[in-house]
């Protein structure tokens, strides 16, 4: 805690610049959760050693507002905040079990020796550069993006002699991130998406947007990493593949899905009673450990990283959602730029609590937007503390100017194919007044 109070006196003026803008918002009418909630996420982005702290503070805050002058949706007091917690504990635990759980499924990934047997097998040109971000897209889709993209940095430090271009790195992250987009396994976002009952096969949609970024955002910086440090010719194999740890993986991951296949078909109120997806990915773990010991040693950091996701979450539930502005493109299109600064975990816990989104433009929207800064999610964060040079936000953004580009071209390239589909959490379209203005469901130009 003094560490965190002298990094708090060495930020002191951008926080009060931050706690002066919440005052401000709350003056001109802005509801009080949303002016703390928002001063909580500005906190996150300026003391990211004590991202913790301050996500248990920015709740306890907004906690006792609620308690004291505004109540819960379910009623006033101990009594409204214990019924509000019972609604949210499906879903925050389904959420810490598939965390602790994917820590060690991404682990037993890189154990397997695949990492290491890639650099082989990529082109000796700029394209080996481009092959090395489409295999970091891949992996994303069932790796958590995090893991993904500390993947492909520990990939590329070797095949680029340790000389790894920002513009790169800024493509590693948003390759990580558009990888994870379209799959419920593959980004925190798309997950609580899934917990929370949104179809996987409409998640799948933003994989239109994400491939044009990959292709975008890729090639030119591929072209600069190449200018800057070509790729090692030849890199030779000297690893076996585990194949019994990537049969683990495939055994976990398939655990989750089904599980939520059959409780969905079969025994669909089970989902809203306990928390059928997290119990299947340890019912896995701990039967697939006699095969190969998971590194258990990688839970006390997991569960640290894990407790600060779930804060922010439980501080989104308790938001006045009815008070946003409504769900509609133009609004999705706003939170991927909001993410690139705000963490994207709690803006997608507001977008499922008020509902009305398409959610595969929504995946797209906070999963990648976030790549735009290098603070903006939780795979930038990683890639910086494996390359500290990254940690400037004047040259991610001078260097990596083509994720911003990637992401607008993506995102119109979604809206013109595919359009705007608001629908519920099941997939059905939302019409009458769940859906105010129903041109927009309408690709452009039809």
């Amino acid at each position: 805690m003094p560490n965190f109070v002298q990094a708090l006196a060495r930020e002191r003026g951008l926080f009060m610049g931050a706690v002066i803008v919440a005052l401000g918002a709350g003056a001109l009418g802005v509801p009080v959760e949303f002016a703390l909630f928002a001063l909580t996420l500005a906190g996150v982005a300026l003391f990211h050693r004590y991202t913790l702290q301050v996500a248990l503070i920015g709740l306890a805050a907004i906690t006792l507002y609620k308690l004291g002058f505004t109540g819960f949706k379910p009623g006033p007091g101990l009594a409204g905040l214990g019924a509000h917690l019972l609604h949210e504990w499906i879903i925050l635990t389904n959420l810490l079990g598939l965390l602790l759980g994917f820590a060690l499924l991404s682990n037993h990934f890189e154990r397997s020796k695949v990492p290491e047997v890639l650099p082989h097998f990529l082109p000796d040109d700029w394209k080996g550069g481009f092959a090395l971000l489409a295999i970091i897209f891949v992996l994303s889709s069932f790796l958590d993006n995090i893991a993904a993209a500390l993947i492909g940095g520990t990939i590329a430090r070797a095949v680029f002699r340790g000389k790894v271009h920002i513009g790169y790195l800024a493509a590693i992250v948003a390759a990580s991130n558009a990888g994870g987009a379209g799959s419920v396994v593959g980004d925190t976002t798309t997950t609580m998406m899934w917990i929370d009952g949104v179809s996987p096969l409409v998640v799948l949609d933003a994989y239109v947007a994400a491939i044009v970024a990959l292709a975008i955002s890729g090639y030119v910086a591929s072209r600069q990493q190449h200018a800057y440090a070509p790729i090692i010719k030849d890199a030779k194999v000297a690893h076996r593949v585990d194949w019994t740890r990537i049969g683990i993986v495939a055994i976990i991951l398939a655990s989750a899905i089904l599980a939520n296949v059959f409780a969905n078909l079969k025994h669909p109120a089970l989902l809203d009673q306990f928390p059928v997806i997290g119990a299947a990915v340890w019912i896995a773990i701990l039967a697939t450990a006699a095969l190969r010991q998971p590194d258990w040693t990688l839970l006390p950091d997991a569960f640290k990283g894990s407790v600060f996701l779930l804060a922010l979450v439980t501080c989104a539930s308790m938001m006045p959602v009815e008070k946003l502005p409504p769900a509609a493109w133009q609004t999705t299109f706003s939170l991927g730029f909001i993410s690139a600064v705000f963490d994207n975990i709690p803006l997608t816990a507001l977008a499922l609590k008020q509902g009305g989104y398409d959610w595969g433009m929504l995946a797209f929207a906070v999963g990648y937007g976030g790549s735009m800064i290098w603070f903006g999610s939780s795979a930038g964060v990683a890639i910086s503390n494996l390359y500290p040079e990254a940690r400037s936000v004047g040259l991610w953004l001078r260097h990596g100017w083509h994720v911003a580009l990637a992401y607008v071209v993506g995102f119109l390239v979604m809206l013109a194919l595919v359009g705007w589909h608001p629908t519920d959490k099941r997939g059905q379209a939302l019409v009458g007044d769940a859906l105010p203005v129903a041109e927009e469901v309408m690709p452009l130009g039809a």
